[in-house]
């Protein structure tokens, strides 16, 4: 990875480098020649550019994952969060999945009427879609967008199922919308919750909403009768996985009884990434936390393997699963699930033969 980016310029920020993206022919290093010219940079200022797609429902075949389509109104996260397993996507843009994710940020402006055209093409055939899976859609450039809630319009227009996941409490601004849907069993929303230590969740995942607020969220969308749940995500050995029945006992206080988890995850630039911000903040745990990784991840630092990559192998994987569930078992977590339906979908945009045969 590239050298250190001084604190100053990455103040707010959550990882500490820049390097260049992995498809790039050449690698771009700052570095202090003696004239103290480093000193002159000015710190990184979030900055968003249009991203000009034609489509906007993502397809995948996974076979570990619950939906096969998603949409993500943004490309990049400013809520800064060093462990997101997203950052590595910033470099088929010829950026940085370091500080290049979290404050060069693409927005889909046309996302809602992109969203429209594919739902009344002929043949479409409505399963739930998940928004979230990539980057958050209430990430804080959407109090000024607000392509979300235009999205979320298209959505209850069409009577078409949607699966939400977050960790900001700007969610609570669509509860109008988000209450009607849920009365037609058109929704389920999930609020991440990394930690409960606020002074973690700082240097963790800086720009995002705090534990108390994310706690606060759950409680007023259970209380409007919104399908919620939580995610322990991710659990990270040696940081916040001394957390887990802690957090699940916090979020069972909000009402919410359903709940799940996923493990830290490392692919691609995100390794050296996590490495830096380890050695940065927690320097006595470094070889600690990655023996542990590779303990739940075969002996790698990352596996990929369907089935394998959210909970990992091996004993220490398993044990943190076996806490998890026994946890969920003594609150009373899990013992119903969420359903959603597609019987009110209805094209928002019915093509007729002629007239709009081309906008269709």
């Amino acid at each position: 990875m590239g050298s250190l980016i001084g604190r100053e310029r990455r103040r707010g920020r959550g990882t500490l480098s820049n390097a260049s993206g992995r498809f790039e022919p050449l690698a771009r290093v700052a570095f202090d020649d003696g004239w103290q010219g480093l000193d002159e940079l000015p710190p990184f200022k979030t900055t968003v550019m249009v991203d000009a797609t034609r489509k906007i429902i993502a397809r995948n075949d996974s076979p570990d994952i619950s939906f096969d389509r998603s949409i993500n109104p943004y490309r990049g996260c400013e809520h800064g969060c060093v462990y997101c397993y997203a950052r590595p996507s910033h470099a088929y843009l010829g950026l940085s999945p370091g500080l290049d994710f979290e404050s060069k940020l693409l927005m889909k402006p046309n996302a809602p009427e992109l969203l429209e055209r594919e739902l009344s093409a002929p043949g479409y055939e409505p399963k739930i879609i998940a928004i979230g899976s990539n980057t958050d859609p209430y990430q804080p450039i959407e109090r000024r967008y607000q392509i979300m809630r235009r999205i979320l319009e298209v959505l209850e227009r069409a009577g078409h199922p949607v699966g939400i996941v977050t960790k900001s409490a700007l969610v609570l601004r669509d509860l109008d919308i988000l209450a009607r849907m849920a009365k037609r069993d058109l929704l389920k929303v999930a609020i991440s919750v990394t930690t409960l230590d606020g002074k973690l969740a700082r240097v963790m995942e800086p720009r995002a909403t705090t534990p108390q607020r994310r706690l606060e969220a759950l409680r007023q969308l259970v209380a409007a009768g919104v399908p919620t749940s939580t995610l322990v995500a991710p659990v990270i050995p040696a940081i916040n996985d001394a957390e887990i029945e802690r957090i699940l006992e916090a979020v069972a206080e909000t009402g919410v009884r359903h709940a799940g988890y996923v493990l830290l995850r490392l692919p691609l630039e995100l390794r050296e990434l996590f490495r830096e911000w380890l050695t940065e903040h927690f320097p006595d745990r470094v070889s600690h936390v990655f023996k542990l990784i590779r303990d739940m991840r075969g002996g790698k630092d990352n596996d990929s393997t369907f089935g394998r990559r959210m909970t990992g192998s091996g004993p220490v994987a398993w044990m943190i699963g076996r806490r998890f569930e026994v946890a969920c078992e003594r609150l009373g977590f899990n013992l119903t699930s969420f359903k959603t339906t597609t019987a009110h979908f209805k094209p928002p945009r019915p093509c007729s033969q002629q007239l709009n045969l081309f906008a269709c």
